[in-house]
């Protein structure tokens, strides 16, 4: 059941059915359209037909935005939503024990070795679920979904009906994990023909190159001939280095990899990846706390990268994207800045809020191979965007608008979402099914994995 408010027609998103979001402050995140401070948005259908100021449609459903900022909604290139029933769980934890200090608390030993083994479908279900509708709830209109939960192929098909009940846009990405590898091959396949032969939808695929896996030259060549974006984890501290240098070799990678953190990497191995055009997705951070290496910020906007920025685990940190987009920007500025003062000789130049937001939007969907579709607000993009309230207490008065969105707001000024012109959320109320029935379910999911996996629940055990 969707919740429908009083005077929100149903039936917007659908085809010749027009809606006028009116004045504006907008990011558009388009060179051509920039930056409006009093603006309106067009929408027909899915799609975005005009944007500029006192733009007249009679026959439009007026969604009034004046003291709002309307930009792309958020998109999130690497997250792991199975594991939302176990959010917070590991907030003190490093990747693995990697034999130095502190190691004992660790995602390897018990997402991997314990949690991730337990796992039903109906656990798979609800997670995604619920995972994606708080996503949603704070903006983040696309999700590529890092799944790596395939025990049978139920559990693959549970993964992607939760991400068509949730209404967003997302990209699947069928990882092997803890698949049988002897049918990962016909199961992708299988997955690819039953959910994803078509493009012109808010579901797409992407499958899993993970190098650290045996077989994983059989997976990058089923992700091209699938024709399939291709990602993989790539961490030094996980002793990648060697193995992905050896990769950059054999002049495999191209525009369809997403890599993910790229902690360590050689400057060979960075070379080899931009004139690839391969794509680098930082989940700072979780970098920063996990142990996986220093983000590389400043590695890759040397070699011309233009990074997109995603939330990996809820199991340690907050999916949501004003956190993204602050920490990056904090780390960056705080490595550049040392530099200056350190006298040294060669200083880059600092990351700004604007640059905040393209990582966190355009480049997101370049990442998915979904610019054409999203990431900016334009004529003949679909309608996926979001208003901020920046006449909150924690925003108000609206001085600077790209550094409001990065500096000074969070999750609770996300006022209205749509996606592909379909209002998600309105006025700070998701419009969704029974919330308070979806938390039960994931509690309950949440009681069973612990028991299951042997773990103790006690919220003040760490």
């Amino acid at each position: 059941m969707i919740f429908q408010p009083n005077g929100l027609p149903e039936d917007l998103g659908a085809p010749g059915r027009r809606a006028l979001i009116k004045g504006g402050a907008v990011i558009s995140m388009d060179a051509t359209i920039g930056e409006l401070p009093d603006a309106d948005i067009l929408i027909e259908g899915r799609k975005i037909i005009a944007v500029g100021p006192q733009l007249e449609c009679p026959d439009a459903f007026v969604i009034e935005a004046k003291g709002m900022i309307a930009m792309p909604g958020f998109i999130d290139t690497h997250h792991h939503q199975f594991e939302t029933a176990l959010r917070g769980f590991l907030a003190d934890a490093l990747l693995f024990n990697d034999g130095h200090a502190h190691g004992a608390l660790n995602y390897s030993d018990y997402i991997l070795q314990k949690f991730t083994k337990v796992f039903r479908p109906h656990d798979v279900y609800i997670s995604e679920l619920f995972g994606s509708l708080a996503q949603l709830d704070a903006g983040v209109t696309t999700v590529m979904d890092v799944s790596q939960i395939h025990h049978s192929p139920e559990h693959s098909d549970a993964a992607v009906n939760a991400l068509a009940d949730a209404g967003r846009r997302a990209v699947f990405g069928y990882f092997g994990g803890s698949a049988d590898p002897s049918r990962i091959s016909s199961d992708a396949r299988r997955l690819r023909s039953q959910y994803f032969s078509s493009n012109n939808q808010l579901l797409t695929m992407s499958l899993g190159g993970e190098i650290y896996l045996p077989n994983h030259d059989k997976s990058w060549a089923l992700g091209r001939e699938l024709d399939l974006p291709i990602g993989l984890h790539v961490v030094g501290s996980f002793g990648m280095t060697p193995v992905f240098d050896e990769l950059a070799r054999t002049d495999r990678f191209g525009c369809d990899n997403i890599f993910f953190h790229m902690t360590g990497m050689s400057d060979f191995a960075w070379r080899k990846v931009a004139d690839a055009g391969a794509h680098i997705s930082l989940a700072v951070p979780i970098e920063m706390v996990m142990r996986h290496g220093m983000p590389p910020l400043l590695k890759a906007l040397e070699y011309g990268i233009q990074p997109s920025l995603s939330s990996d685990v809820e199991c340690t940190m907050s999916a949501d994207f004003f956190t993204q987009m602050r920490s990056a920007l904090t780390l960056q500025r705080c490595l550049v800045n040392d530099l200056a003062l350190s006298g040294a000789s060669h200083v880059p130049e600092l990351l700004t809020c604007r640059d905040v937001i393209r990582f966190a939007t355009i480049e997101g969907a370049r990442c998915l191979r979904l610019d054409r579709k999203i990431g900016s607000i334009a004529p003949g993009k679909e309608a996926d965007i979001i208003l901020l309230d920046a006449t909150a207490i924690n925003v108000a008065p609206l001085n600077f608008v790209p550094g409001a969105v990065v500096s000074l707001m969070d999750r609770s000024n996300v006022d209205t979402v749509l996606v592909a012109g379909k209002v998600r959320k309105w006025r700070r109320t998701l419009l969704t099914g029974d919330l308070q029935k979806l938390r039960s379910e994931l509690e309950a999911s949440r009681d069973y994995l612990f028991e299951a996996a042997g773990v103790d629940q006690n919220p003040f055990r760490m």
